[in-house]
C-alpha cells in the first residue's frame, strides 16, 4: 500500500472527510481491520485564509510547497491537496516535489464524462467559481461547459462556506438557499451539479438537486484510494 500524503487544514472541517473516506475506502476494498497508511500536513486556515483574501497567492503557494516538501520527505509516495481553492498554487505545491500531486480536477471530470455530460454548474468559493484554474482546466482538457450563478448568488455561495462550513455550522437556511441556487443552474441548462468546495457535501446532497451531483471531496478521496492500492489485489485480508 503506497503512503497518501494529505495537505489539509483548508479547512479542517472537509479534512476530516477526508481521512474518513480514505479509511473506509481502504476497508471496503483489503477488508479486516486495513486501514489506509496516510500522512497529514495540517495546516492553520487563518493565515491561508488571510493571503487568498489578499490575493498573495505567491506566498500562499509557498507555505502548501514547504508542506508537500515536507511529506515527500516525511516518506509519502504522493499527495492530496484537501481543498479546491487551494488548486489555485497546485503547480507551485507540485514543482517542489517529485512525487504526484493528485488533481482534484481529474477525478471530479471523470466522474462527470462516465455519465455523458457536458454542461455543468459549478459551486464553490468565489476563487473557484470566478477565476480560471478550475474553469478553465475542465474546459480545456475536458471539453466541459462550465457555469456560475450570477454575481449575487457566487457572494451568498463564498459567504455560507467561509462563515458557516468552514466552522462547522450546518444552516437549514442555508441550504434551502444552496438548493435555489443548484436549482437555478439546472434551469439555465446545467446536467450536473459539481459541489466544487470540499465543505459543501456537509450541506448539500445529492437528494437535494435535481441533476447528478459531483462531490469533489469524495471523487477526490476515491481517487486516492485507487492510487495508494493500485499495485495490491483487491483483497489481501486473512486477518
Amino acid at each position: 500500500m503506497k503512503t497518501i500524503g494529505l495537505i489539509g487544514g483548508m479547512s479542517w472541517e472537509s479534512t476530516l472527510h477526508y481521512y474518513r473516506l480514505i479509511n473506509q475506502g481502504v476497508k471496503r476494498r483489503l477488508g479486516g481491520l486495513h486501514s489506509a497508511r496516510i500522512l497529514l500536513a495540517s495546516v492553520d486556515f487563518a493565515p491561508i485564509a488571510a493571503l487568498q483574501a489578499a490575493g498573495d497567492w505567491d506566498q500562499a503557494g509557498a507555505i502548501l510547497a514547504g508542506e508537500a516538501a515536507a511529506l515527500e520527505r516525511a516518506g509519502a509516495d504522493f499527495l492530496v491537496l484537501c481543498t479546491n481553492t487551494m488548486h489555485r498554487v497546485a503547480a507551485a505545491t507540485r514543482c517542489m516535489v517529485l512525487v504526484q500531486l493528485v488533481h482534484i480536477a481529474e477525478p471530479t471530470a471523470a466522474a462527470i464524462a462516465a455519465r455523458g455530460i457536458r454542461r455543468v454548474g459549478l459551486l464553490g468559493t468565489r476563487f473557484t467559481m470566478e477565476e480560471p484554474f478550475y474553469r478553465e482546466r475542465l474546459r480545456a482538457r475536458h471539453g466541459l461547459d462550465v457555469r456560475v450563478p450570477g454575481d449575487a448568488d457566487r457572494a451568498l455561495v463564498h459567504r455560507v462556506i467561509y462563515d458557516e462550513l468552514c466552522q462547522g455550522v450546518i444552516a437549514p437556511a442555508s441550504r434551502d438557499q444552496y438548493r435555489r441556487v443548484a436549482g437555478e443552474l439546472v434551469a439555465a441548462g446545467a446536467e450536473g451539479v459539481i459541489f466544487g468546495c470540499t465543505e459543501i457535501g456537509s450541506l448539500l446532497d445529492a437528494y437535494d438537486v435535481a441533476v447528478p451531483t459531483f462531490d469533489t471531496t469524495a471523487l477526490h478521496a476515491a481517487a486516492a484510494v485507487d492510487l495508494a492500492l493500485a499495485d495490491l489485489p483487491a483483497s489481501i485480508d486473512s486477518l
